[in-house]
């Protein structure tokens, strides 16, 4: 209640300073034979009421009276509210055609879905899809149901969570998911909204590109870039294990012979047969990689020397053994960490230096060779 005339306000000084601090709290002036246009500003400026001094006792019907409109404005801004973020949450619900948008409730069931969500999982109706308990083992997870909220107790970025989830077709999908809290207007959490972005051929893309990048555009081999990697994983994996790891450095005989007899589509052919017959040797551990040209190599985890041995000769014989021609032979040097060198350079230098040895040996015919390059 403010006092008019006051030595302290004036006019309606006092509704401009509660605006000013966006308070919503009703204001009866107490008037000294006020003109009735003026009582009528005051109202159109916001008072609750304007009271006679010498009519006080209408005083409480009129505190009443305001209490009661200040409730009712109250409803009805909430029920505005409500509704705009019901409108809100339809638009995003069913207008997003790029992301899958889904609302669930507490222990992760879902509540709504927009038709984009609809399309991606291959689903005819919402009902179909209501059913599903698609979002209940991230929102039941804390630790999940945190990452996928992005929330962190330590203020660091958290990676949004990807999963596979199945088309009624039974295809896997990969989708990247985010979502954020539901509150209601007490504040209390009552439901999770969703994303869903299908990262699939994005995925399918990256995972191509990085397999180019690691392989040999010619055989389908690791290359040289990844061997190295390979053989520095190895080295760390040894070094905790206390285990050897082998290595198998082969050169293509007379590659070189080849192309200049059968011509280059053939010679290329004949790195391929070579690359081949490495995977058809080797285990799904082992790997087989193309060094450069007519250099090939090959890193078998926990493998010792005799065992290195028995795989190298298995690859001469099963290279003697193929029908195809042109006839092709291989040389073999082995390395074995980390008695051989305990650095990618040393293994790379001895296995290189025990195949030049063998080569020595061109004297020796074909067959000869190729038992020789096992043992």
């Amino acid at each position: 209640m403010a006092e008019h005339p006051s030595p302290n306000w004036q006019e309606t000084q006092a509704l401009d300073v509660l605006r000013e601090m966006k308070q919503d709290i009703p204001v009866i002036f107490l008037v000294y034979g006020l003109k009735r246009e003026t009582t009528a500003a005051f109202i159109l400026k916001g008072a609750a009421d304007c009271i006679e001094m010498d009519r006080i006792s209408h005083l409480p019907v009129a505190v009443h009276r305001a209490l009661d409109e200040k409730a009712l404005r109250n409803q009805r801004d909430r029920a505005e509210k409500e509704l705009r973020r019901s409108e809100a949450r339809y638009r995003a619900l069913a207008g997003n055609l790029s992301y899958g948008i889904c609302r669930c409730s507490l222990d992760g069931t879902f509540l709504e879905v927009n038709e984009a969500m609809i399309r991606m999982l291959g689903y005819t109706s919402r009902e179909e899809l209501l059913a599903l308990d698609l979002a209940r083992d991230i929102i039941q997870d804390p630790g999940r149901r945190a990452q996928l909220l992005g929330q962190s107790g330590a203020d660091v970025l958290i990676d949004p969570v990807e999963i596979e989830w199945k088309r009624k077709d039974h295809a896997t999908l990969k989708v990247r998911l985010s979502g954020r809290e539901v509150l209601s207007e007490q504040g209390e959490l009552e439901a999770y909204e969703v994303i869903a972005e299908d990262v699939t051929q994005q995925r399918e893309l990256e995972d191509h590109l990085r397999r180019q990048a690691a392989s040999d555009s010619l055989t389908g081999l690791a290359n040289y870039r990844h061997l190295v990697d390979v053989l520095d994983l190895e080295i760390k994996r040894s070094n905790r294990t206390s285990r050897e790891f082998a290595m198998l450095f082969l050169d293509l005989d007379g590659l070189k012979g080849i192309n200049d007899r059968y011509g280059h589509m053939i010679g290329s052919q004949a790195l391929c047969r070579l690359a081949d017959v490495l995977c058809s040797c080797c285990r799904a551990i082992d790997t087989p990689a193309r060094f450069g040209g007519d250099e090939f190599a090959v890193v078998l985890p926990e493998t010792n020397a005799r065992k290195a041995h028995q795989v190298a000769r298995r690859i001469c014989e099963t290279v003697a053994s193929d029908t195809n021609g042109p006839k092709l032979s291989v040389s073999v040097g082995i390395a074995v960490y980390p008695q051989d060198g305990d650095t990618i350079e040393k293994l790379l230098r001895e296995a290189d230096s025990a195949l030049y040895s063998m080569k020595k040996h061109r004297i020796l015919p074909a067959a000869s060779r190729h038992t020789a390059a096992g043992q």
